[in-house]
């Protein structure tokens, strides 16, 4: 089974950002007025994902002396809201934005014409623009690749074999995040799995409520069904709560992706067997580094991987583990 690694919180980029937070450039407390404006925009600020997000990036502000507005609709799938939060928040003349787009496509020609106008720092999902000063994000293939790899150390563990029917379910269409995960799931499977048949690859509509129904007419429809990989924090919530009402298992594995506090007792509980957990965390805090560090002029990286680390019932009272899947949101 894959292993996860070691990630630190602070960011490896932005050297003067980085001398103003360790207090090794002496500088007079700025007043709200002299600090730099970069807001983030996140895709739902009622998820507790993003408000991982946000409290790196609040986190980051205060460390830097940035202003961060946080900014972001009530739902993912709100994208017509994120334009115009968007829209808006250029209007504001800040130092940078970061922003996480919404929809690959929709988000691609507003994030161009933004850039035009102000720096643009893109994380966790991509969009149709090459206007991105820096964009730091899971890789989030390899993050399929390291869901198809949990899931079959957890089938095999279950069954003696991995081999039988699998599932694929996404959360939404047309996400440049979850389209590269699943990418990677199905390529880790053809090229290392064949024991597994991936018999459905199912796209729900963002809502928890149906990754539920979805998952029980899979559990339904498919007596070989041996494993199943929900790409998302939600997806994971619906799936989940499926398998432990169809008391399923000890026979299907279930492998889902990020975590909150339901998700982390699923996996306590082996409703779960492994979850794929990105360090939105820190995503959040060298979004505003970077950000900062474009405003002021340096050079900064163009892609950066923030890192996705399988966490399992047995590696999850491990202290990375746990500092994943209990982050300080204040």
């Amino acid at each position: 089974m894959k292993s996860f690694g070691s990630i630190g919180r602070r960011s490896l980029i932005g050297l003067s950002a980085l001398a103003l937070a360790a207090g090794l450039v002496a500088a007079a407390p700025a007043t709200a007025q002299d600090q730099p404006t970069i807001p983030i925009i996140v895709k739902d600020t009622t998820s507790f994902y993003w408000q991982i997000v946000l409290a790196g990036a609040r986190k980051a502000g205060q460390d830097l002396g940035v202003n961060v507005p946080e900014l972001g609709a009530q739902s993912e799938a709100d994208i017509n809201g994120q334009i115009t939060i968007l829209e808006n928040a250029v209007a504001g003349n800040p130092a940078a934005i970061v922003i996480s787009p919404t929809e690959r496509a929709a988000l691609g020609a507003p994030i161009t014409e933004a850039a035009q106008s102000t720096i643009i720092i893109g994380i966790d999902s991509a969009a149709d623009s090459d206007a991105f000063t820096s964009f730091l994000t899971t890789d989030n293939v390899e993050g399929g690749r390291v869901a198809a790899d949990g899931l079959a150390a957890a089938i095999e563990a279950k069954h003696g074999a991995i081999e039988g029917d699998v599932a694929l379910i996404t959360a939404l269409p047309g996400v440049g995040s979850l389209d590269q995960r699943a990418e990677g799931f199905k390529e880790r499977l053809a090229e290392a799995y064949p024991g597994l048949n991936l018999v459905a690859d199912r796209v729900a509509d963002g809502q928890a409520t149906t990754g539920l129904n979805i998952t029980t007419d899979l559990i339904t429809a498919n007596p070989n069904l041996r494993g199943i990989f929900a790409s998302n924090l939600i997806m994971a919530q619906g799936a989940g709560q499926a398998v432990a009402e169809n008391g399923v298992q000890d026979q299907i594995a279930l492998v889902g992706f990020d975590s909150d506090e339901r998700l982390v007792q699923f996996l306590s509980e082996g409703v779960i067997a492994a979850l794929v957990v990105q360090d939105p965390y820190r995503m959040g805090y060298d979004g505003i580094a970077t950000a900062l560090a474009a405003a002021n002029g340096e050079e900064v990286e163009a892609n950066v991987d923030t890192g996705a680390n399988l966490i399992t019932t047995e590696n999850m009272n491990e202290p990375r583990s746990q500092e994943l899947l209990n982050p300080a949101v204040d």
